[in-house]
């Protein structure tokens, strides 16, 4: 572990539903603090469950104003009782006061440029004035370039990077996807980009007694947070219902955000059938997954990570709106063997799903496949890191001026 004098590291993650964007911060998080003795990460994010994940020591999360993404794409507050426009005023207020108060070295923003809704961007400009170095990471996939092209042509977003950013790290490989392909990528911006690989999960040291609630051998289907998860599981349970002779064990893990109606449907569903158990939540899903034999799954960008890292079978049934994210990580992955993909409209037919579930116990590991699998992303973030911090002082946090009191800053 080496040694650094009070290094601060500030992560935004904007989180309007879902867990991914939280949780791929808090892997990152958990690996520097890992690396660097003396180093601090705070996590700005607008999860609604941030608090029931555990965080190692010296990293710790602010938790702002959450909001929800609506289907038509746009989005509304939480509470019934806040207008949405005083929501987003909170939040970047919040996201400013913060990073000011935390003074930080690297300010590493994920997946939005510029915050919900321009949220950051009053945060990024004052960072850049006080010497912080500003780092954008991004997804393997974003969308499709079409639609991604469309999104970020109206809001400049790309002109905004280039003059924002220090750094571009995408979390995944060059070889299996370019997140940027088909946008006219500014030759300044092109040269701070670099591809840091998958990020590697861990297996977790856990104290929970999974044996009790969990089969010896089982299928995992998961849809990460559970929002848009709910077809998945019934598709899934259909199969079942429709060939009585599946009966390896299933494990469902509904998510959090799943809708009570739907999360007690499945549970219905499951009832009536053997060998299948349903998990509301659990915040060590990296045990629940070590444990499993095969994975079902959207292909989120953590989903796929943790099929990497674990090296177990699986089939994706991802979606296709409001993003084709899914789809395109999903076939690319497919492509080069490293796992199997079922469009929605033949997942739907339970004979195809059922015999889909009856192949995928003995289906080829991730690292069966021809295509070299590039995990390696954690120990180039840390690289990385390591390079910007050492060329500062460990003098410098002592010499900068006391912070403002919150009421200045607001």
């Amino acid at each position: 572990m080496k040694r650094l004098n009070d290094a601060r590291i500030l992560m935004y993650s904007h989180d309007t539903f879902g867990l991914g964007h939280l949780r791929r911060c808090r892997t990152i998080a958990h690996a520097l603090v890992e690396r660097f003795k003396g180093l601090t990460v705070l996590i700005i994010s607008g999860s609604q469950i941030a608090g029931a994940f555990a965080f190692k020591a010296r990293v710790d999360f602010v938790k702002i104003p959450s909001v929800i993404k609506l289907y038509s794409g746009d989005y509304t507050s939480i509470s019934d009782h806040i207008d949405i426009a005083d929501t987003l005023a909170m939040r970047e207020a919040l996201i400013l006061q913060t990073a000011t108060l935390f003074d930080p070295d690297i300010f590493i923003v994920d997946k939005e440029p510029l915050g919900l809704r321009g949220e950051v961007v009053k945060t990024l400009t004052a960072m850049r004035e006080k010497g912080c170095r500003t780092i954008l990471g991004l997804r393997d996939v974003m969308d499709a370039p079409e639609r991604l092209d469309e999104d970020w042509s109206k809001r400049n977003v790309l002109s905004e990077v280039a003059s924002l950013y220090d750094d571009v790290w995408i979390y995944g490989p060059d070889n299996f996807w370019d997140p940027l392909q088909g946008l006219n990528v500014p030759d300044g911006l092109a040269r701070k980009v670099t591809y840091t690989g998958f990020l590697e999960r861990d297996r977790l040291d856990s104290e929970k007694d999974f044996a009790a609630r969990l089969p010896e051998d089982f299928i995992l289907v998961t849809a990460g947070g559970g929002g848009d998860g709910a077809d998945v599981m019934s598709m899934v349970l259909a199969a079942r219902e429709y060939d009585r002779n599946l009966v390896y064990p299933l494990v469902l893990v509904t998510g959090p955000f799943m809708r009570r109606e739907k999360r007690e449907e499945i549970k219905r569903r499951a009832a009536l059938l053997t060998n299948v158990t349903v998990i509301g939540f659990d915040n060590e899903l990296e045990t629940i997954i070590d444990r499993a034999t095969a994975m079902i799954g959207m292909c989120g960008y953590n989903t796929f990570c943790e099929i990497l890292s674990f090296d177990k079978p699986a089939l994706f049934l991802p979606r296709t709106h409001p993003r084709e994210e899914q789809l395109i990580r999903a076939t690319r992955a497919a492509e080069l063997g490293l796992t199997q993909i079922l469009d929605s409209e033949r997942a739907m037919n339970p004979a195809t799903m059922a015999d889909a579930l009856h192949v995928l116990p003995h289906a080829a590991k991730p690292s069966q496949s021809d295509h070299a699998i590039d995990l390696d992303g954690l120990g180039v973030i840390v690289a990385h890191v390591d390079t910007i911090l050492s060329g500062q002082s460990n003098t410098t946090r002592t010499s900068r001026a006391a912070p403002q009191s919150a009421a200045a800053v607001l």
